[in-house]
């Protein structure tokens, strides 16, 4: 009894630094990534990617990959074929990877996907584990190993039934490219969400390495320093850095031009690179590669078309937590931003200090609005962290982390899509474009703050709503009114639970320590029933006791329900009761889950969303009219709100 007492007191004294832990949401330095390439050669590749713009995409994915990968290539029609095996990147993989690549072509006749599948996802390779492997699908038609449309048809039923299920099981992850109208779209979204991937469709072959690049970084997110115009900067921990431009609308080989200065003054181009610089031009995009890059300020000339980036390698590292491909108002985005050196994060408040970070996010049709994540005193455990929970319309968003530490530079870049559940109304008249319900806390305080009046000193006060339709075209928007919480309550089936998990555990601790104490007490009773005499040795006093029920000894009164509690008093020593009939164990009452009640009601007061009210989002002009209760003006919580927790509110 001792002993089981003392486990559920050291688990119980252990259980907050586990839950402050938890709701910490800590940062973790990203594993070796694995990531497996399946390319379409079928027939009907002729007419969708005429000038075999995969041959360029893949050599992209191979020069960008980090040294600490696995990797592999397969090009699958009718029959598979592992074209490059998988390895680990390095100079050598890569070499051979490229030189592979041209081996890539449109002459296949069928399309047969799961075989494909199941090749490239053999258990020969990480022993039936995939949790850590990434597979970017690159195909422009549907599952077609038949004349059959019955065996086809069937063919993909089992994609996406048992086939599907084991993948899943197994972690895998897929990121799929369709390069083609005719694909069956369907099917690649599916495959993409049950595993938690990125799907995209490339409209034409042009944007194929686009979204090359976009399955790449959902699968292996790189490190970035941010781009001012032409202009970048290195810092002194900068090892090597990569600088992919995509050319600019209508460039082509013999009209594209580009250049990079170095700090210095030195110029290099494409025909003329410098010492420690590989520079490889592709159709439609130049990629340039710097070892032991000069401390300062690099400055590129030429046209930079959309997308272009420059990766790092270093010591210091910003990392930011996995962005999930989708995220809703029930399944908000939660961001976590940590500075690590080499694998140790950095918690120093006196570098951490001098960092200012900020998250800029970005709709489809370009209005964008940026937050400060970092307030007058940095974080103790060294996690910048925000929710996303709301945003203005359905859509697909472009979401940057940038930090600037004075002498040195990072940025992220993640992409995500929101999501409104269907059936969901939106709250914006027909007229207008579509937005969700949370943007409606910002316009009716807009007028009021003078927020608007700062960004058109020149225009006077109006009646709403014009104020917020003037201001919203003249400025970029601002998001701090996606994520006020829901005025709204959700449906009450709402599967996920409100109550934190190590707030269930504590409850079901104390659940542990109830019966515990009663039991214990059950066997204090029974002891303290048997006459004891200082002449008895213990066989004595158990046979005593054994005795006591069947001899009839005269039972004394008890006091009133004394097995329901914990600590009950001891009878007196001159008057022992016998062992009463067996009775059941305490039932562990379920009233008891108090604690985490008032756990729950600590973390709503702590839980910080997605503070949209330090945003500007002037460049909205479709904003809605605030509704009553929600207060754009109150300040977000340090922690998170857990998923579902607002509709159980008393």
């Amino acid at each position: 009894m001792r002993w089981i007492l003392r486990v559920c007191l050291v688990v119980t004294l252990g259980l907050p630094v586990w839950a402050n832990a938890q709701q910490a949401g800590d940062v973790q330095l990203p594993e070796g990534a694995d990531v497996r390439i399946i390319v379409d050669i079928s027939g009907s590749m002729k007419d969708n990617d005429p000038d075999n713009l995969r041959q360029p995409a893949v050599r992209l994915l191979a020069r960008m990959l980090p040294e600490d990968a696995y990797a592999g290539l397969w090009t699958f029609g009718q029959y598979v074929n592992m074209l490059v095996p998988r390895d680990r990147v390095d100079d050598s993989w890569r070499e051979r990877m490229i030189n592979r690549s041209s081996e890539i072509n449109s002459v296949a006749l069928r399309t047969n996907l799961g075989e494909a599948i199941e090749v490239a996802s053999d258990d020969y390779f990480t022993d039936g584990d995939l949790a850590n492997t990434d597979f970017i699908l690159l195909t422009d038609g549907k599952v077609d190993i038949s004349d059959s449309d019955q065996e086809n048809q069937a063919e993909r039923e089992r994609i996406l039934g048992p086939l599907l299920d084991d993948l899943i099981a197994k972690g895998a992850t897929f990121h799929t490219v369709a390069l083609s109208a005719e694909a069956d779209v369907g099917f690649l979204e599916t495959l993409a969400g049950e595993t938690g991937g990125s799907h995209s469709i490339a409209p034409s072959a042009d944007a194929l390495n686009r979204a090359f690049l976009k399955a790449l970084n959902a699968a292996v997110p790189q490190e970035q320093v941010p781009i001012e115009g032409n202009r970048f900067s290195v810092d002194s921990g900068v090892q090597e850095f990569t600088a992919l431009i995509f050319w600019g609308e209508g460039e082509t080989r013999d009209t594209r031009e580009l250049q990079l200065t170095d700090p210095d003054g030195n110029m290099a181009a494409v025909g003329n690179p410098g010492d420690t610089m590989r520079w490889a031009r592709e159709s439609g995009y130049d990629l340039i590669t710097v070892t032991d890059p000069k401390e300062g300020e690099w400055r590129l000339n030429g046209e930079l078309g959309e997308g272009s980036r420059v990766t790092v390698v270093s010591d210091l590292r910003m990392v930011v937590n996995p962005v999930p491909p989708a995220f809703s108002e029930e399944e908000p985005l939660a961001l976590r931003i940590a500075f690590f050196e080499d694998q140790d994060k950095l918690t120093d408040p006196d570098f951490l200090d001098v960092i200012d970070v900020r998250v800029t996010i970005t709709s489809e049709d370009d209005r964008s609005g940026t937050k400060v994540l970092s307030g007058e005193q940095p974080p103790e455990n060294g996690v910048y962290r925000d929710t996303i929970g709301r945003m203005p319309s359905p859509g697909e968003y472009v979401i940057d982390v940038v930090a600037d530490g004075q002498t040195f530079s990072r940025k992220f870049t993640g992409v995500s899509r929101f999501d409104v559940p269907e059936g969901q109304a939106s709250s914006v008249p027909s007229d207008e474009p579509a937005v969700t319900e949370p943007m409606a806390p910002v316009q009716e305080d807009a007028p009021e703050s003078g927020a608007e009046g700062e960004q058109e000193p020149a225009q006077p006060p109006q009646p709403e709503p014009e104020p917020a339709e003037d201001s919203a075209s003249a400025g970029p928007i601002d998001i701090s009114a996606v994520e006020e919480p829901r005025a709204d309550p959700v449906e009450p089936e709402e599967s996920d639970p409100a109550v934190p998990l190590w707030a269930m555990i504590a409850g079901g601790i104390v659940v542990i320590l109830i019966v515990a104490g009663g039991v214990y007490a059950v066997v204090r009773r029974k002891r303290k029933a048997a006459p004891a005499t200082d002449t008895k040795t213990d066989t004595e006093d158990k046979d005593g006791e054994e005795g006591q029920d069947e001899e009839g000894v005269p039972v004394v009164e008890p006091e009133p329900e004394p097995e329901l509690e914990p600590e009950p008093e001891p009878e007196p020593e001159s008057k022992p009761e016998p062992e009463p009939e067996p009775e059941p164990e305490p039932e562990p009452e379920p009233q008891e889950e108090i604690p985490v009640a008032s756990t729950e009601a600590d973390d709503e007061e702590s839980t910080e969303e997605f503070g949209l009210e330090d945003f500007d989002l002037s460049e909205f002009d479709d904003l809605p009219d605030t509704e009553d209760g929600d207060d754009p003006e109150s300040p977000p919580a340090d922690g998170d709100k857990p998923k579902g927790e607002e509709e159980r509110k008393p």
